[in-house]
C-alpha cells in the first residue's frame, strides 16, 4: 500500500489520540495518587483497581479503550472520502497503540496496552474484538490474572482474524502484520509479569496496593 498525506496525517493524529494515559489524567481528576507510584507502576486500568478506587479503574479501562477504537471506527466509517482504507484503519489503531506504550505527553512512558489494543480490535471487527475479549474474560475468571489473560488473549487474537478470514471479514495482510504487531508487543510488554508467573508472585486481579 503506498501512503499520501490524509494517510499520514490520521496515523500522527492517531498516535497522539493514544497518547492520553487516561490512568493518570483520570486519577488526578479525582485526586488520586499517580498510578506510576504505586502497585506495577503501570498507568492502566489494573494497577488503577489496585487503589480501591473500581469507578477509577472503570473510566480508566473504558477511555483507554475507546481511544484505540475511535480512530479506526471513523477511519473506516467516514476516511472513503479521502481515499483511507481498511488497511490505513488498521495502521492507525496500531498507532493509538503505540501511543499508549510511548505516550508523548508523559515521557514516552506508557501502560501495557490492553484496554486500547481491544479497543483497535472492536474497531477492526466487533466479533473480533469479542472473541479475544471472551478469551482474556476466560482466563481471567479461572486463573485470577489479568497479567495471564492478556498474554493469551494477545497470542489468539491473530488466530482468530485468519479463522474468520474469508467468511467475517476480508483477509488483508497489512491487518494481519498490525495485529502480530499488537500482539508481540502486548506480550513483550508483560514480559516482567511473565517472569512473575513463573516465580508464583504475580498479583492476582483485585489485590490492593501495599502500604
Amino acid at each position: 500500500m503506498s501512503f499520501h498525506l490524509p494517510s499520514l496525517v490520521a496515523i500522527l493524529l492517531s498516535y497522539l489520540v493514544g497518547s492520553l494515559s487516561f490512568a493518570v489524567i483520570v486519577s488526578r481528576s479525582l485526586g488520586m495518587a499517580d498510578p506510576r507510584s504505586y502497585g506495577s507502576g503501570n498507568p492502566g486500568a489494573t494497577n488503577v483497581l489496585r487503589s480501591g478506587r473500581k469507578g477509577a479503574a472503570l473510566a480508566t479501562l473504558l477511555l483507554d479503550a475507546f481511544k484505540g477504537w475511535l480512530p479506526v471506527f471513523l477511519i473506516r466509517q467516514y476516511g472513503g472520502a479521502v481515499g483511507l482504507g481498511y488497511d490505513v484503519a488498521a495502521l492507525a489503531g496500531l498507532a493509538a497503540f503505540l501511543g499508549h506504550l510511548y505516550p508523548v505527553f508523559f515521557g514516552f512512558k506508557g501502560g501495557k496496552g490492553v484496554a486500547t489494543a481491544a479497543g483497535v480490535l472492536l474497531g477492526i471487527d466487533a466479533f473480533l474484538g469479542l472473541a479475544t475479549g471472551g478469551t482474556w474474560l476466560i482466563i481471567a475468571v479461572f486463573f485470577r490474572y489479568s497479567s495471564l489473560a492478556s498474554i493469551v488473549a494477545a497470542f489468539f487474537a491473530p488466530a482468530y482474524y485468519l479463522m474468520g478470514g474469508g467468511i467475517a471479514w476480508p483477509l488483508s495482510r497489512v491487518v494481519l502484520v498490525t495485529l502480530i504487531a499488537i500482539s508481540l508487543l502486548l506480550i513483550w510488554r508483560h514480559r516482567e509479569n511473565i517472569r512473575r508467573l513463573a516465580a508464583g508472585t504475580e498479583s492476582r486481579l483485585g489485590s490492593k496496593k501495599k502500604e
